[in-house]
């Protein structure tokens, strides 16, 4: 087993001959959280809220930073729909998150996929 030290300084084990399709498997998620930055999306959280707003980052530990979101609470007997309420710049932490929705690329409505 070999360290490798990774660009943020932090450093993992690895094995012989397994580097190559682990740095390829980064590179295609990091690919893929890239082609996502600046879009809007819908996050289903487990209290049954929903945010919706534009992805700006995530971290190891999958907590989501939306920029413009938006807070839309669930119906109930007691509570009504409602207008959404406005957060602004919002962190939703990785464990509470149910669903993601990434906007699809519309001029009408926006869609969710």
């Amino acid at each position: 087993m070999a360290a490798v030290l990774e660009e943020n300084g932090c450093s993992r084990q690895s094995s012989p001959g397994a580097g190559d399709s682990d740095a390829e498997a980064g590179d295609t998620a990091r690919h893929k959280l890239e082609s996502l930055l600046n879009r809007n999306m819908r996050i289903e959280m487990t209290d049954g809220r929903s945010l919706i707003g534009c992805f700006l980052c995530t971290d190891r530990d999958c907590n989501v930073i939306l920029g413009s979101a938006q807070e839309f609470l669930r119906p109930s007997d007691s509570f009504p729909v409602r207008e959404p309420r406005v957060l602004g710049l919002a962190m939703v932490p990785g464990h509470h998150i149910v669903s993601i929705q990434v906007e699809l690329e519309s001029v009408t409505s926006p869609q969710y996929i």
